[in-house]
């Protein structure tokens, strides 16, 4: 079976991701938390890391959206984010 083939079967079966960018994140820091306590078989460790690549680009994703989004409020430019501004 080609490498291809694999990706596209993985892809069918994988769960949906979430639909925020908070829930997303939530089970992102609930899976590395599984991983790094070293009680995961190995077939599970595979599948948390590629779930976790997943959510990963997902939140990339929508950070580079809202990135993109406030360049175009601020006429092109991103400026640096104050808390007191």
């Amino acid at each position: 079976m080609s490498k291809a083939a694999k990706t596209e079967i993985a892809q069918t079966f994988a769960p949906p991701l979430p639909a925020s960018y908070e829930a997303a994140l939530s089970e992102l820091e609930m899976l590395v938390g599984q991983l790094e306590s070293g009680q995961m078989p190995l077939d599970q460790l595979l599948s948390g890391y590629q779930r976790g690549a997943s959510l990963l680009a997902f939140c990339r994703d929508k950070l580079k959206a809202v990135e993109d989004q406030i360049q175009v409020l601020d006429g092109g430019q991103l400026k640096p984010w104050s808390a007191g501004a």
